[in-house]
Parts: C-alpha cells; sequence; structure tokens
C-alpha cells in the first residue's frame, strides 16, 4: 500500500525525532569541522518522512530558530525561522533530555572545545543598541527556555568560561605588544585564575596610555543576544568603578569567537532583571 501523502499534515512526533536527531548531527559535524552533505541528508530525510525537499529546509529552520533562543549555534545556512509548530518543541526537549552535545559539556576539562583550538584571533565589533522587548513568546517556548536556560547552563559551565577568560588574557597581551607597549602586556594579570572569582572581573589589562581596564569576560557558544548572568558584585564594581570596567561578551565560541564589550551604565545596553534572591531570618 502506498504511503500517504503528507503535504499539509503536521509533522508526527517521529518525523520531528528524526529530523531533530539529523540536525544536532549536522551541527556536530559543522563544528568539529568535518564536512558533510546537505542534500544527501535531506534525500535520506525525504525517504524517511515522505515530506518535501523544501518541507525539510523550513523545518531546519525552525529547528535553527528554536536553538537561537536557547544559546546554541545552528547549521550556517537554515536561517531561524520562527514560525513553527509547538510539537517542535516537544521534540528537542525530548532530544536535549537525553543527549547533551558534546560542544556545551559542562564537566571542567582543561581540554579545548571541539572546533576552537588554534584560533588566535578574535573579531571586535560594536555592542547591540537598545533593549526592546520585541514579540512575546509563546508559553510553551518560555517554558522551554526556562528548563535549558541558557544563561545558567553557561553560568555553570567553568569550563567555557575558563577557555573564554583565557583567550581574552592573551588577546589584551597581544594587542598591547602589537603597539610596543611589552611593559604594560607583561602587568596584564587574569585575576580569577591567579586570585579566584570575588573581584568582579576576571582579567586586569590596560590602555596602550596605561589606563586599568577591569574586564568581566562572558563567555557563549550561543549568539550574541544569548542572556547571561551578572552578579550583585560585578554589578557594583561596574558602578563603583564606571570608566575602568567593561563586560567582554564572548559568542559563539565553539565556531569562531566574536566579541564586543559592554560600557558602564550597563542599564543603556541590557535590562537587568533581578533572578536570585538571599534569604535571611528576620532576628538573625
Amino acid at each position: 500500500m502506498a504511503e500517504e501523502d503528507p503535504t499539509g499534515l503536521d509533522w508526527t512526533p517521529r518525523e520531528i525525532d528524526l529530523i531533530v536527531a539529523d540536525y544536532f548531527d549536522m551541527l556536530r559535524l559543522e563544528i568539529a569541522g568535518h564536512p558533510f552533505n546537505k542534500a544527501a541528508r535531506n534525500r535520506a530525510l525525504q525517504d524517511l518522512t515522505h515530506r518535501s525537499k523544501g518541507s525539510i529546509e523550513f523545518k531546519h529552520q525552525n529547528i535553527s530558530a528554536v536553538l537561537s533562543k536557547l544559546g546554541y549555534p545552528w547549521v550556517i545556512g537554515y536561517k531561524p525561522m520562527f514560525n513553527f509548530q509547538g510539537a517542535l518543541l516537544d521534540g528537542i526537549e525530548r532530544y536535549l533530555s537525553t543527549s547533551q552535545p558534546d560542544f556545551v559539556q559542562e564537566e571542567p576539562t582543561s581540554s579545548p572545545l571541539p572546533g576552537v583550538a588554534e584560533r588566535p584571533g578574535i573579531f571586535f565589533e560594536a555592542a547591540p543598541t537598545g533593549h526592546a522587548e520585541g514579540t512575546p513568546e509563546p508559553v510553551a517556548l518560555r517554558r522551554l527556555i526556562r528548563k535549558f536556560d541558557p544563561a545558567a547552563r553557561d553560568a555553570r559551565n567553568r569550563a567555557l568560561g575558563r577557555q573564554g577568560e583565557e583567550r581574552i588574557f592573551h588577546h589584551e597581551r597581544d594587542a598591547l605588544i602589537s603597539v610596543g607597549q611589552r611593559d604594560l602586556a607583561r602587568k596584564v594579570r587574569w585575576v580569577a585564575e591567579e586570585d579566584g572569582d570575588g573581584a568582579g572581573y576576571d582579567i586586569l589589562s590596560f590602555t596602550p596610555d596605561g589606563r586599568e581596564k577591569l574586564l568581566e569576560v562572558k563567555t557563549t557558544v550561543g549568539q550574541r543576544l544569548t542572556p547571561f548572568f551578572l552578579t550583585r558584585n560585578e554589578k557594583l564594581v561596574a558602578e563603583e568603578r564606571p570608566d575602568h570596567y567593561r563586560i567582554v561578551r564572548l559568542y559563539d565560541f565553539a565556531r569562531a569567537a566574536r566579541a564586543f564589550e559592554i560600557v558602564p551604565p550597563l542599564e543603556s545596553s541590557v535590562l537587568l532583571r533581578p533572578e536570585v534572591y538571599k534569604a535571611t531570618f528576620v532576628g538573625a
């Protein structure tokens, strides 16, 4: 008996599971620098689902859209498209609940993330401007973001954070050496590594004319608008020393790191919302 033409019908959970697993496999290969054939993989999905080439490509773009909200990179060429069915969120939740992508592993390690070794340069760009709220996200998407919170995931990922700090430490030293300031380059300190957390910033660096720069590094494998956590101490130092303090946002770190600086007052660039409360006992 011939297979029923699924054109115009919602994707089934089986079909969604197939395409989500295939998408993450492509993403893993791409980040690791291994070649793969998108057209051949599309044809294989056509055989399995009887969906059209265009329908499969559009679903890939839908997956990219969800991953962008979850602070993950997406497969190059599949630009995010946000018009997706709720069942796709369920499929991505099923996948992430059982399979942690290797480029966001949270176990501490000294090994570089896949695809970031031997990448000496960092491209710095202008920081995003404004912070309009935008279109409200569907309830189901908000729930998924809460479950796989990219800011919380990045904050837990000590390996990722340490590698980002190390990249900025060497970037700052190299930048000073490139303008003939070797003495200043020798004074650059990786404060978080040498003294531990608590200073409110990670790197002590300098401008070419010798002024201090206090750099707090926030690293993500996600895109430039992926949210991040800021501690109370970091916010206080930004307020106390606004002329010296900078947040360096490193993003797309699993592929080819890019960066921008956020300059105090921080509220001019980002919305700051309380996420954690300290509870004390009355009379204690």
